[in-house]
């Protein structure tokens, strides 16, 4: 397999880079964190504008029908500065799987997504649930459609949402997802705090009424495949976002040790600094070494849940092992609220967790082995 990117795919990745970077300085997200908006709204503009928010959306619905990969790329830059917008919410658990299984109407939410005049988000995680494959939210046949009750939490932009993919267990075919209005009757939404100041909400549903054009796929085939479809595209695209975050860590701390001195000498001349940084190194490569497998698989319909799952446990361990050793080496500095290191790892923590953490997908792999659905790439 060839991990190399495109003349294409590297001109997106630059086109990201300046956006995010021209805009999310240390010092704007000092004051962007202060401010207490959800999200950078003129940011979101521009990436509209540059076409960014289109990327992984058919011509049809107004956007350049790349992949996975591509849209994997913005989200590693967007890792890179902490940048404050919703792209992962709206276009990987929101707008990839209406793209791939929504119906004409559902696919109609797209244009005003690629315009930037909507967001969606996806709310897949619940109290006390570590699989979101095994959701708690029911959905009862009714006439003419469906009832929904349940909590989820941790739902991210829940307020500022137009639009919620719900997941819900169905009485006789599994789980499925719904597509949801966020001020439909019945719907609640209350605000809750997170790791890394992210806007996040608990969805309470209290017997909503959805109709039959509602429930996302339009066979039985296609509802029962668009849940763990999504979830294996959310997990990578989280591998992506921690790659990201913990190569800039990594490279602050290499900054850092090389500029610092102690007893007349660099940081980073003393051995355990070295070998601390160098271990982080290696779990950042092995992330990206998964991530780059999964997306690859995914891109061109290879079934890849272990791999999926693989890039999301080496999310978890990355993130927090290097985020932890820049952490370190940066002294009482990198315990600084205040200090820019500091917003990293609250990042890759949430990241960490996002989805189950680290060792519900560690068991997930296990079973994927022991049923013989790992195989060799080429």
């Amino acid at each position: 397999m060839d991990f190399s990117y495109t003349e294409e795919q590297g001109a997106l990745r630059q086109l990201a880079r300046r956006l995010f970077g021209g805009r999310f300085t240390d010092e704007y997200r000092k004051l962007f964190a202060r401010e207490g908006r959800p999200y950078d709204t003129t940011l979101w503009a521009a990436l509209a504008e540059a076409g960014i928010l289109g990327t992984a959306v058919d011509s049809a619905q107004g956007g350049s029908g790349l992949g996975l990969t591509e849209l994997s790329l913005v989200l590693e830059e967007q890792g890179r500065t902490l940048a404050a917008v919703p792209l992962l919410a709206t276009l990987v658990m929101g707008a990839l799987p209406l793209g791939k299984f929504g119906s004409d109407r559902q696919r109609a939410l797209l244009a005003p997504v690629v315009a930037g005049q909507m967001l969606l988000t996806a709310a897949l995680q619940e109290e006390g649930g570590t699989d979101p494959l095994v959701p708690a939210v029911l959905a009862r046949r009714v006439t003419g459609g469906w009832r929904l009750s349940g909590v989820k939490t941790c739902v991210p932009y829940a307020q500022e949402a137009q639009v919620v993919l719900v997941s819900a267990r169905t009485e006789s075919d599994g789980a499925r997802l719904f597509v949801l209005e966020r001020q439909a009757p019945g719907v609640r939404v209350e605000p809750q705090s997170s790791t890394s100041g992210e806007p996040q909400g608990r969805l309470s549903l209290s017997d909503v009424l959805l109709g039959h054009q509602d429930l996302l796929g339009a066979d039985p085939a296609a509802a029962t495949a668009a849940l763990p479809w999504m979830l294996e595209r959310a997990r990578v695209a989280l591998a992506a976002l921690q790659l990201g975050i913990v190569d800039e860590a990594l490279r602050r701390a290499a900054a850092y040790v090389s500029e610092r001195e102690q007893f007349g000498r660099p940081l980073g001349t003393f051995q355990a600094v070295q070998h601390r940084l160098a271990d982080a190194y290696i779990d950042a490569e092995a992330l990206r070494s998964v991530y780059l497998r999964a997306v690859w698989a995914l891109d061109r319909g290879v079934p890849a849940n272990a791999e999926a799952l693989a890039a999301s446990w080496w999310a978890a361990q990355a993130g927090h092992r290097v985020t932890h050793a820049v952490q370190h080496v940066h002294g009482g500095l990198g315990a600084d609220v205040e200090y820019p290191v500091h917003a990293f790892f609250l990042h890759a923590k949430q990241v960490e967790i996002a989805l189950g953490g680290a060792t519900p997908a560690l068991a997930a792999i296990g079973r994927e082995l022991a049923r013989g659905n790992v195989r060799a790439f080429t």
